[in-house]
């Protein structure tokens, strides 16, 4: 059912843990299935140099969390924005169609992350302009949305409905 790659980053998750001051943080979660994952980035001029994780959820979501940390370490910003949850889930050599949702939150705690760093410094945040669950994604890290006359901060960034934060994480 899974594959290698998803059961090894299961069993030996890389990059697991937390930042001290990070300068960014996203939490994402879906209330349906009740995984939550937290990614913490350490940025210098630009670049993610760090990337770390906390997830309490299933064997998909730890794999996921796990492999988008390491697609991202050494990226741009921008670079790092682009890395798309059919992205983490090709790494992972594959994730079974009712799984898909943990990258997913992979990408989406990616983006929260960086928002979080560019807020933090005065920056507009970058929003995604519609996907999700297995679809490709349509983000781009720029002030206005493609084929509209709306800047991205005229935007709805509220809350994910139904998520309540819980200090649960997984441990090695």
């Amino acid at each position: 059912m899974y594959s290698e790659t998803v059961m090894d980053h299961f069993a030996n998750p890389r990059n697991v843990g937390e930042i001290d001051h990070p300068d960014g943080v996203g939490e994402v979660g879906n209330p349906v299935c009740g995984d939550i994952m937290k990614i913490f980035l350490q940025i210098e001029n630009d670049r993610i140099v760090d990337a770390k994780f906390k997830t309490f959820g299933c064997g998909a979501a730890i794999a996921s969390s796990s492999m988008a940390t390491e697609l991202i370490k050494g990226k741009t910003l921008e670079e790092a924005w682009a890395v798309s949850n059919k992205a983490v889930a090709e790494a992972l050599e594959g994730l079974p169609p009712i799984k898909m949702h943990c990258s997913v939150l992979a990408e989406e705690g990616i983006h929260k992350a960086i928002n979080d760093y560019r807020e933090k410094h005065g920056l507009e945040p970058w929003v995604e302009t519609g996907h999700h669950h297995g679809e490709e994604p349509a983000s781009e890290p720029n002030t206005q949305v493609p084929g509209s006359d709306t800047k991205k901060s005229e935007m709805n960034r509220g809350p994910i409905k139904g998520y309540e934060t819980r200090s649960v994480s997984y441990q090695e």
